[in-house]
């Protein structure tokens, strides 16, 4: 009885393993195709921040898209969108070969196309516009801040990702591109506008003295975005202000939308001579921080200008700045970006943009969805850039007017 158990054991065994190997695909079989879109599954699964994955079955939906036939690579394309739209999270996107090189060429310092920086509005779903980029094609035609964008080249812009309408805005110099713009708030007729493409100068930082008010000369910083040289031309302008007597500091960070993690802890590393700048997060909870490293170029009285289109990094070094005391916030509630991504690159070419981490600001606030509150709320319609350090700016002048004042001199000191 005891030699017959066995050997029916031992039979159901050699079948499981049978059925196990029988129905797992043989790595080689992968056409190149599936290898794709396995790998863009693996580097989620190992990295996205959620390790519930939006409280889906990971690995069945991996199974699930794996049957697919996949005879091209744009049809493997979309089956790797479509898996990354389960996370219902926007930040988590793939850039496909041109968008990806676009995006590295944005961050090194220019590129070619209408000169607007965009967002998805996250309470909405609305394309809009962060800001239009200074003496850019868009600037030119009057698109402005918070502008919707409601169609590019009569394509709905509900059906396009973030990526995907930032390309359809790219393009060569002299090529013409059409926009339907439904202007903000939202009380105007809706405009079609036709852009010609330029070449955009993406500098991230201008700088000059002013000096409003007699006996105080004040250095006025505005920096764009967040690119690989922006902490290299903000040393450059600190240092210049600097030796043209500069007493105080307006940095102005306005619509700008972030760019690089690292790019931000650098320019903040340039107001602070100690304390913490960031704290990040990953998803097993595992907690760092990044630091000043006692290289400040100036100790002057520093007022940040923010509104709602100042978001992801520039949030970082207004959250670092404010905590620490070193800068006073004026204007409106930021952005509300908290999410931290990665860049992957495809064997392709293409790319993945992954969450992997969320920050918080040293003092520990989790600011995703929720921005951070200046400390002198001054409400601005939209200006021009030409408007910009005006008596038009009602923000600028907050600023002026603390500087002058004795509360943030005695913070400084």
């Amino acid at each position: 009885m005891r030699k017959r158990s066995f050997w029916v054991t031992l039979l159901v065994i050699f079948s499981l393993l049978f059925n196990f190997f029988a129905w797992t695909p043989n790595a080689h079989a992968f056409t190149e195709n599936q290898k794709l879109l396995l790998q863009s599954w693996r580097l989620v699964n190992q990295s996205y921040l959620d390790d519930t994955f939006n409280h889906q079955n990971w690995w069945l939906l991996r199974q699930d898209l794996l049957k697919r036939p996949l005879d091209d690579r744009e049809e493997t394309y979309d089956t790797i969108e479509e898996m990354l739209a389960t996370l219902d999270e926007p930040f988590t996107r793939l850039l496909r070969p041109k968008q990806y090189h676009n995006l590295q060429v944005s961050t090194a310092g220019e590129l070619s196309g209408v000169g607007l920086q965009i967002n998805i509005n996250p309470e909405t779903g609305n394309l809009e516009v962060v800001a239009p980029i200074e003496g850019s094609p868009a600037e030119t035609a009057g698109i402005k801040a918070r502008d919707r964008i409601l169609k590019i080249d009569d394509v709905d812009t509900t059906t396009l990702t973030l990526d995907e309408a930032a390309t359809k805005m790219r393009g060569p110099s002299g090529t013409k591109v059409s926009l339907t713009i439904l202007p903000y708030p939202q009380e105007s007729d809706i405009l079609e506008v036709e852009i010609v493409r330029d070449r955009i100068s993406l500098s991230p930082v201008t700088a000059s003295l002013n000096q409003p008010i007699p006996n105080l000369p004040i250095g006025y910083i505005r920096l764009n975005q967040f690119s690989a040289n922006a902490a290299e031309e903000m040393a450059e302008a600190i240092i210049n202000l600097e030796k043209e007597g500069a007493e105080g500091y307006i940095l102005d960070l306005r619509n700008n939308p972030g760019g690089l993690l690292q790019a931000g802890i650098e320019v903040a590393r340039l107001w602070m001579d100690q304390g913490t700048i960031v704290y990040t997060v990953n998803r097993q909870g595992v907690q760092d921080s990044f630091t000043a490293s006692g290289t400040a170029l100036t100790d002057d009285p520093l007022v940040l200008l923010v509104n709602q289109g100042t978001a992801s990094a520039s949030e970082i070094l207004a959250g670092a700045l404010k905590d620490n005391g070193r800068a006073t916030l004026v204007g409106e509630k930021t952005f509300g970006k908290g999410l931290i991504q990665s860049l992957f690159e495809l064997p392709d070419g293409a790319g993945l943009a992954i969450t992997v981490a969320k920050y918080e600001t040293p003092s520990h606030n989790d600011i995703h969805k929720l921005g951070i509150q200046p400390d002198k709320l001054v409400v601005q319609d939209p200006i021009s850039y030409q408007q910009i350090g005006t008596k038009d700016d009602v923000q600028y002048e907050a600023a002026i007017e603390l500087l002058n004042g004795n509360s943030v001199l005695a913070n400084a000191s």
